[in-house]
């Protein structure tokens, strides 16, 4: 049974080497690569090394070397369609099946692959030719050198309306398949087909193979469009292809570096000055198979659009896509070119150094997104400088971050952009103060400092002193853990001010109360789109989302008769306090819970993205004061006790 190159290609891509190995072999990161203890021979020392940027396995020891498949069929003892067929179960795709049909189609897609590869070699003879001179002309004037011209394979199509086609068809080459490789098209006279490019100097586009898919045109003169791509053809679609991916790729997994740029000329001049890693779009906003694309050659590629309008819309819309792609280790940088400047202009005034040197200050994701919005809203309605617009940029803000789907990134997104907003409105907090009419407030995070104590006068208490081994008290402890997690619920409801303040927290719990878990993420997202300025308005949403058992519960619950500070009038000061407490005893909890599984993680799947998380989450409750290890002592050594400890008290965390 035979496969393409393209399929094979694609399960390459979907599953790493070490994904592969890490099912049988216990993997630590070294460097750029993973080693580990031969499987096959005997060794105590390891010698077994995996390189996914290369995509091979090799033992220095024994000699052992291969692929994905390879080590599917060495240690399962497969076969290599049946190594295939692993290896696609593994990526979540379909094996296509052989038959005269799919023989059929991929002879097609070597057609067009032949008839676009003759039309390539065309383009750079027309280029050197008498004819060309105007483009070599032009490129002489961009200062692009012989060398940069062979290494992207420029060319020149001619002005002629059927130049390309005679030729192809001297050739040999159907002018039907043609007309489907992009070439040429149909002429509206009804005469013979007319040459798509003409006219123009020609950029060669390639697949990661290096095989060419496609061209992009730039008109010499004034004509429009100033630029032209290829039409969508069963090898070219451009929301997936990026210009120069085939010759950056060495470079980027050399440098663990990706610049993305606006156009071809960018890609060209920062090539040419020794800056090789880097790729374009084909004239439209980054699309999410792009980046996923990028996200392959380097954790966080380096966005470097152009210093006017269009450049910040156009990194503006990068910057949106990407936060629901965000995973651990994956993200973007954003590299702000002088206005009215791109890469290529930069680098003919500066030189690389110039260029260097903007690199070097990129910014995260993250900061990039506070500067984007506020510059867009300011833009819109003039300087921040009214509590109005101060909350319109928070809002606005709240609904980018919303977007992000892992959990952990977005609670940290919480806290940073949080923190980015205060420092850009010249927030200064009140030591020891928070929330409404306290003046601005510091980025929450979880204080630790109160020995674990919770809020004097109820019984807000530590998960850690239920004596589980005794059945009343266990029953105790659940009866009060449902009692906190619907007092937690009231507070949402009813004192919403408290929900923008501890935003945080509030974002990073999942509660285990199947029916109040929903209704606590409903309240979330109805805050970040709608504000906390009407709570009536509030609930209508809640109940119209089919809401209303939750909501009910919450109200009618006892909860709220034994403290009444959670009821819509209660006293927000005390309500701020309880809230407080039970999110910060609530969430290092709920962290711990996390520890556990990300250990159980690593021990199931050692991969570099589960050992990132693990010292992730013990950093973080590092932080926090507390210990991974011990978690019923606090960050002092002591005892965490609540006050309502010794009566069989508990936490829903």
């Amino acid at each position: 049974m035979s496969f393409s190159s393209d399929f094979l290609d694609l399960l390459r891509d979907r599953v790493r080497v070490s994904e592969v190995v890490a099912r049988k072999v216990s993997l630590r990161k070294d460097g750029r690569e993973f080693k580990g203890l031969c499987p096959f021979h005997n060794e105590k020392t390891p010698s077994f090394y995996v390189n996914d940027d290369k995509g091979f396995y090799h033992c220095f020891g024994c000699g052992a070397h291969g692929s994905q498949f390879d080590f599917i069929m060495e240690t399962e003892g497969r076969s290599f369609p049946e190594a295939v067929e692993a290896l696609a179960g593994l990526a979540g795709v379909e094996v296509p099946r052989e038959s005269p049909e799919a023989r059929e189609r991929q002879q097609h897609r070597n057609s067009l692959q032949d008839v676009l590869e003759a039309a390539c070699r065309y383009f750079e003879r027309q280029l050197d030719s008498p004819a060309g001179a105007e483009a070599r002309a032009y490129l002489d004037r961009r200062r692009i050198t012989q060398t940069t011209r062979r290494r992207f394979r420029l060319g020149y199509a001619p002005g002629g309306r059927t130049a390309l086609t005679q030729f192809l068809k001297k050739e040999g080459f159907d002018e039907a398949l043609a007309i489907e490789a992009g070439l040429h098209k149909p002429a509206e006279d009804g005469r013979s087909p007319i040459d798509y490019f003409r006219d123009r100097v020609i950029f060669p586009i390639t697949d990661r193979r290096d095989r060419v898919i496609g061209f992009g045109g730039r008109v010499l003169g004034d004509g429009q469009p100033k630029y032209l791509n290829s039409p969508e053809t069963p090898l070219f679609d451009k929301s997936r292809v990026l210009y120069g991916i085939a010759q950056a790729r060495d470079a980027a997994r050399k440098a663990d570096a990706i610049i993305v740029a606006e156009g071809y000329m960018d890609v060209i001049a920062l090539s040419q000055a020794g800056i090789e890693f880097a790729v374009a779009p084909l004239g439209t906003a980054l699309t999410e198979q792009q980046l996923e694309e990028l996200w392959k050659l380097a954790p966080e590629p380096l966005l470097c659009f152009d210093g006017d309008a269009a450049g910040l819309r156009a990194a503006a819309r990068a910057a949106e896509r990407a936060l629901p792609l965000l995973q651990p280790g994956r993200s973007l940088q954003f590299v702000r070119l002088p206005e009215g400047q791109d890469p290529d202009d930069l680098i003919q005034e500066g030189g690389r150094q110039a260029m260097e040197e903007l690199l070097a200050a990129a910014k995260p994701l993250v900061e990039t997104l506070v500067e984007m919005e506020a510059a867009a809203l300011e833009r819109q309605t003039g300087p921040l400088d009214t509590p109005e617009r101060k909350a319109d940029l928070k809002k606005r803000l709240r609904q980018r971050v919303a977007k992000i789907v892992d959990q952990d990134i977005r609670a940290l997104y919480v806290q940073a952009v949080r923190e980015q907003l205060d420092a850009l409105l010249g927030f200064v907090p009140r030591d020891g103060q928070a929330g409404a009419g306290a003046g601005p407030r510091r980025p929450w995070v979880p204080r630790s400092g109160r020995g674990g104590q919770g809020y004097r006068g109820e019984a807000f208490v530590d998960p850690y002193q239920v004596q589980r081994y005794n059945t009343d008290r266990q029953s105790v402890a659940r009866t009060k853990a449902r009692r906190e997690q619907e007092l937690l619920v009231a507070l949402m409801l009813h004192h919403p001010v408290l929900v923008d303040e501890f935003w945080e927290g509030l974002s990073a719990l999942n509660l285990p109360d199947p029916e109040l878990e929903p209704l606590r993420e409903a309240l979330l997202n109805h805050i970040a789109h709608e504000g906390v300025s009407d709570i009536r308005a509030a609930h209508a949403s809640l109940r119209n989302a089919g809401l209303d058992s939750a909501i009910g519960r919450v109200i009618s619950s006892d909860v709220i008769h034994d403290h009444p500070y959670a009821a819509p009038a209660g006293d927000e000061k005390t309500a701020r306090l309880a809230l407080g407490d039970l999110l910060r005893r609530g969430l290092h909890q709920s962290m711990l819970v996390e520890l556990e599984d990300a250990k159980a993680a690593v021990i199931a799947e050692p991969s570099e993205a589960n050992h990132a998380r693990l010292s992730a989450l013990k950093e973080a409750l590092g932080r926090m004061g507390g210990s991974a290890e011990d978690p019923a002592m606090d960050g002092g050594g002591r005892s965490a006790a609540a006050p309502g400890a010794a009566n069989g008290g508990g936490s829903f965390f």
